[in-house]
């Protein structure tokens, strides 16, 4: 029973070390619906993080996004 306990424990604490791994390597967020000032309304969707990074966009060439299925076809 001490085993198990003391396995438990382990498994645990190993958890809870890879959890602030996981929000790391968060690459992308949710933007909201919104309404341009020419009055167009757009969907909510997935984007990118900002970053100063042209290569990682999901519009890049030679990117794939995973949320709409399609290949990026801007060149950077």
């Amino acid at each position: 029973m001490e085993r198990k306990l003391r396995m438990l424990m382990i498994f645990m604490v190993m958890l809870l070390g890879l959890q602030p791994l996981q929000a790391e390597a968060q690459s992308n967020h949710r933007v909201r619906g919104y309404v341009t000032r020419g009055g167009v309304y757009v969907q909510p969707h997935r984007a990118t993080n900002p970053d100063r990074s042209r290569l990682n966009n999901y519009s890049t060439r030679g990117n794939y996004n995973p949320y709409t299925g399609k290949i990026g076809t801007r060149y950077p």
